[in-house]
């Protein structure tokens, strides 16, 4: 791949800004990028790796910091989990065994897969060093040797630029054995995905990561006592680590300071759908919706915001009114009866068909089910029939009950999340947007436009299924 081509994302080289705007506000992960400057000097010049000889060698008459230090001042920050579940960082760090005398492992989850999530891959590929940096300050903190990377499958560009951004950090000492000379070991190794959504789960990672089959594990044991190779093992998103190096320079409590209770620091949201000016923004929690979709520009000219799901594609829908009195945080889209998810806020219009969106949805996490739960493998796929049944004029009236019965049969009945993920879009799109659905059954047509389905019919799904099968034997 050609240099050209590794400084631009895939976002940005098909027209989206990605994070090179200008518009976030208070940025410190996208802070001073450019698409260029990501090699390890680059990041030096910046300030990069100041926290980590801060924990490791002392800052301005200070000594080292203790990992129960590290762990405080991460607390304090009220740093939550970046990939979705939203859990506190400094936490989750507690629970790893700090005396337990075998290895023990950190991971950091880059598997981006959530449909409208789009950040993680932004920060590997211009902002590298920054997640190396925060895994070794994690790895310290807890007492971990041995760290993987798991990058999603289907952005290879972003493996070899975090392969070149670890032989950097290896050549300049920070990355190895005795870190700064402070006998410290860290060993930190890219994993490379297969594009499986479902390995975005900390548990069917570990599985891929192990070399087997990427499918969930029953919890518990959780992975801070049986993880990968069945060692203790602490696994943060990307982001999450990314924010580690502001807190560690500048203080817990700075950072909490930057948010709201319970919601310390910026958080990135991906914007994307019909927006003017999609992409990644890096804003404080806390911050109103209707600010951050002024930063994207608003609504496509001539349209109306009409629904927006705030966390990604698994993440329950909101109404324009509820949405826009609603602030960017944990706590605030919770109360308003969604999810910030992965932070992907997809944005539709007052053209959108709500059913045609539903049934693209319905169709994913059919199609990325991995078939262990039965409760998922057959709801799925049962939910996406109905839907695609009204979507194609074929509904009856108590079809709308039966979505919502195969929806709550799904909820709390798998191992992992995703059977949850593909019943909570359809329970919402139907609480917010039921006339829609009365529509589609009783005219055969589509409320707002044609109605023309955004996935394929069950029909030629059947054919394809059949050639599948041909070629398989």
């Amino acid at each position: 791949m050609t240099t050209t081509m590794l400084d631009l994302s895939q976002f940005q080289s098909s027209g989206a800004e990605t994070c090179f705007h200008g518009r976030h506000l208070g940025a410190q992960i996208y802070d001073g990028l450019d698409g260029r400057n990501w090699r390890l000097a680059d990041y030096v010049a910046r300030g990069g790796y100041q926290a980590l000889r801060k924990v490791l060698t002392g800052h301005d008459g200070a000594g080292p910091m203790t990992p129960e230090q590290v762990i405080a001042e991460v607390k304090a920050s009220c740093l939550r989990g970046r990939g979705g579940a939203g859990f506190p960082t400094g936490l989750k760090w507690s629970f790893m065994p700090r005396q337990f005398p075998g290895q023990k492992y950190l991971v950091c989850n880059s598997d981006e897969g959530e449909p409208g999530t789009c950040k993680d891959r932004d920060i590997l590929m211009f902002n590298p060093h920054i997640v190396i940096e925060g895994m070794a300050i994690a790895a310290h903190a807890m007492g971990i040797s041995v760290g993987y990377n798991y990058i999603h499958g289907e952005i290879f560009e972003a493996y070899d630029r975090f392969e070149e951004a670890l032989e950097e950090a290896r050549a300049g000492g920070y990355l190895g054995n005795d870190i700064l000379g402070s006998g410290f070991n860290f060993q930190l190794h890219a994993a490379h995905g297969f594009g499986a959504y479902i390995c975005g789960e900390e548990t069917a990672l570990l599985e891929s990561l192990e070399g087997k089959k990427g499918q969930p594990r029953f919890k518990p044991p959780f992975p801070a006592s049986y993880g990968l190779y069945g060692k203790p093992t602490t696994i943060n998103n990307t982001e999450t680590f990314a924010a580690v190096p502001w807190i560690i320079r500048n203080g817990g409590e700075a950072y909490l300071a930057i948010g709201k209770p319970n919601n310390g620091g910026t958080k990135i949201f991906s914007v994307v759908g019909d927006v003017q000016r999609p992409g990644n923004y890096e804003i404080p929690m806390g911050t109103p919706f209707s600010k951050l979709l002024e930063l994207a520009g608003g609504v496509r000219a001539g349209r109306q915001l009409k629904a927006v799901i705030p966390g990604g594609s698994s993440a329950p829908v909101l109404t324009a009114q509820v949405m826009m009195d609603t602030t960017m945080d944990y706590d605030a889209i919770a109360k308003a009866g969604s999810m910030l998810g992965s932070g992907a806020v997809i944005v539709m219009d007052d053209s959108r068909c709500m059913v045609a969106s539903l049934l693209r949805l319905s169709y994913f996490y059919m199609h990325e089910s991995c078939g262990q739960c039965t409760p998922c493998r057959e709801g799925t796929g049962w939910l996406w029939r109905v839907v695609e049944r009204i979507e194609h004029g074929q509904g009856r009236m108590e079809d709308i009950e039966l979505l919502d019965s195969v929806a709550n049969d799904i909820l709390g009945r798998t191992i992992c999340a995703l059977g949850d993920a593909a019943a909570m879009p359809v329970r919402a799109m139907i609480k917010n947007f039921r006339d829609e659905f009365v529509h589609h059954i009783e005219h055969k047509r589509c409320l707002v436009g044609p109605g023309a389905a955004h996935a394929p019919s069950a029909a030629a799904s059947h054919r394809g299924s059949e050639q599948t099968e041909a070629q398989g034997a």
